[in-house]
């Protein structure tokens, strides 16, 4: 039987179209400090993403990107589907396609299941866990298994209108200082392929994605090996910037090379010039699909810059780094707000 193949440029551009311009968020609620805390059934808080995303909605926001976990489907798979599924009609009462992320490389390599760790004071995103794991990814026999996770879960909401569409891997090839380091981004390179092959086989109607974040895209030449896999195995291409509007408009212009419709999965930190301000207007001339980094100060505590890794903050940092909201939903800048309502066309 032949495989599913990448969408046509074709086919991404159709998709495309008939979507609005894509403003929104890359989600957690306030309530959760990672993946695992927002899904597991006794710490999921309909009530609170349900107040969030209509804040997200009522500033003319459209779209949300939400990151899964593997072991929410090995610890309890009909009740994670369940709870997906409350979220994604929470989100489309509010007029919010939701992207899914399958696998994330970023932060903790040892996640587990059960009661999360307390924030760290002042330190950003101190609890987020890999997915999968450092002991699943090494091991070849382990990561196989994850088939029948990222085939079930795409094929149960691969033909759901809720999911606007699939990022399989996010940062695929980033480290952390407990990481296998030296060898992660050549083992990732020869699982990446398998979960685009694993994500095809359910034939979902949404596009799937693997967003660039760091080194040089000017041309296939300068590109990393997983860097040529994301943008070759890619139906749409996504990509990361946390640098100003020239940087973002240089990263758009590098990436429209290859004939498809873009979409920044993450930006917007008001510290290295990454603002709203500056940002989102040139990704609304180029219709570049736009996700800004957090929504509402909470327990991921990303509102604190990355360099408090190294020295936590003692008050609260100014600017913040990320999020939109305070926790009892007034906007940080109300000017940010009135800009967002504005570029999309909310009612103010």
């Amino acid at each position: 039987m032949k495989k599913p193949a990448r969408w046509s440029p074709q086919q991404a551009h159709d998709w495309y179209n008939a979507q609005p311009w894509l403003v929104g968020c890359n989600y957690t609620p306030r309530t959760a400090i990672n993946q695992l805390e927002m899904w597991q059934k006794n710490t999921f808080k309909p009530s609170i993403i349900r107040q969030e995303l209509k804040w997200a909605s009522n500033i003319g926001m459209n779209t949300a990107r939400v990151f899964l976990h593997d072991l929410l489907w090995l610890q309890d798979r009909e009740g994670f589907l369940k709870r997906i599924d409350n979220v994604l009609k929470i989100a489309d009462r509010q007029r919010i396609g939701v992207m899914l992320v399958i696998f994330d490389s970023v932060w903790d390599p040892f996640p587990h299941p059960g009661r999360q760790r307390e924030p760290v004071p002042g330190v950003h995103n101190s609890g987020w866990v890999q997915s999968p794991g450092m002991a699943i990814l090494q091991n070849e026999r382990k990561f196989n298994r994850l088939k029948r996770y990222v085939t079930d879960v795409v094929k149960h909401f691969g033909k759901d209108p809720r999911v606007r569409s699939w990022d399989l891997w996010n940062e695929p090839d980033n480290t952390s200082p407990r990481d296998l380091c030296n060898t992660k981004a050549e083992i990732v390179a020869k699982r990446l392929p398998q979960v685009f092959e694993w994500a095809r086989s359910a034939k979902p109607s949404q596009p799937l994605t693997c967003g660039v974040w760091a080194g040089d895209w000017t041309s296939r030449a300068t590109l990393k090996p997983i860097e040529k896999l994301q943008i070759d195995l890619s139906d749409v291409i996504s990509f990361h910037c946390y640098g100003p509007a020239d940087d973002v408009e240089r990263r758009i212009v590098q990436l429209q090379q290859y004939g498809r419709p873009l979409l920044c999965t993450e930006f917007m930190s008001r510290t290295t010039g990454s603002t709203f301000q500056t940002v989102l207007p040139v990704l609304k001339k180029h219709r570049v699909g736009a996700y800004c980094w957090g929504l509402v100060d909470g327990r991921t505590q990303t509102k604190y810059p990355w360099d408090s890794w190294k020295k936590p903050y003692t008050k609260e940092p100014n600017p913040w780094f990320h999020e939109v909201f305070r926790a009892d939903g007034s906007p940080y800048d109300r000017a940010e707000v009135r800009l967002i309502k504005s570029l999309t066309s909310a009612t103010p």
